[in-house]
């Protein structure tokens, strides 16, 4: 998930109370504010009661907050009972550079295969490597210039497609199709002496060692804490943590070389 501040921090007072109230109750003092009304006090307190929604509107934890409560909800309806429905609070790891973006991103896309319910990227549901296959395919762009108000789930676009002004996945899409059907292959349990023949070109750029990649594609074997990225990255990480360590810096030296 990205969070794009700058956009929320643009929004107007009114976009933040629609986006807002999409969800929520709009209170009475919002809507004077709305209408213009009330007094100089009421409408500074509506002020920061929306500029409070602002910042909840681009926290990735208020978003698992509403959407954990939508489907507990859900879920306590169809089976016909109330209480708890979730475990524990949702876990979370901050990618702080471009290495550690790809290999959340890979680890993820190879969910479905690694639990033997597809058999390829592009046979894998629900997830993004399987969506932007799709995309690639023709009769995907036909239909899109036939259906020219269809939704789509935005992701966040590769180097190669993107503005270079704007953010954009840092290699070509080829590249990260090649990598997890590379990654998906090779991993095999006991196979880690050799590297194979057809190692994509993206490991070399970035420095990834092609054995203990394979490692941390398989199941379980996410061994990163809080953080993921270079090993530098997560000293810093650390520190701006106030913490004199943090989990996953022996794994991030194995894997970035």
């Amino acid at each position: 998930m990205r969070v794009d501040q700058h956009r929320a921090k643009a929004w107007t007072t009114d976009e933040v109370v629609e986006r807002w109230t999409k969800m929520f109750s709009r209170p009475p003092l919002i809507e004077r504010l709305q209408q213009k009304q009330g007094s100089v006090a009421e409408q500074k307190a509506a002020l920061a009661i929306v500029e409070q929604w602002r910042k909840r509107l681009c926290d990735i934890s208020w978003y698992m907050r509403c959407l954990n409560e939508h489907l507990a909800r859900r879920a306590n309806i169809e089976d016909g009972c109330k209480g708890r429905f979730w475990e524990g609070r949702f876990k979370s790891q901050a990618l702080l550079d471009d290495v550690g973006l790809l290999t959340a991103m890979a680890y993820v896309d190879l969910n479905p295969i690694r639990a033997g319910i597809a058999d390829t990227p592009e046979a894998s549901d629900f997830t993004s490597i399987s969506a932007r296959i799709e995309s690639l395919r023709p009769e995907r762009q036909s239909k899109l210039k036939r259906e020219p108000d269809r939704v789509e789930v935005p992701l966040l676009g590769f180097r190669d497609a993107s503005p270079k002004a704007g953010p954009a996945i840092p290699c070509r899409l080829t590249d990260y199709i090649e990598l997890v059907d590379w990654s998906g292959r090779t991993r095999r349990p006991g196979k880690r002496g050799s590297i194979d023949a057809q190692l994509p070109a993206i490991f070399v750029r970035l420095n990834i060692d092609a054995n203990a990649w394979r490692l941390a594609m398989q199941s379980g074997r996410n061994v990163f804490g809080r953080a993921l990225g270079k090993i530098d990255r997560l000293r810093l990480h650390a520190k701006t943590l106030g913490q004199s360590w943090i989990k996953g810096l022996g794994q991030s030296k194995l894997l970035y070389s």
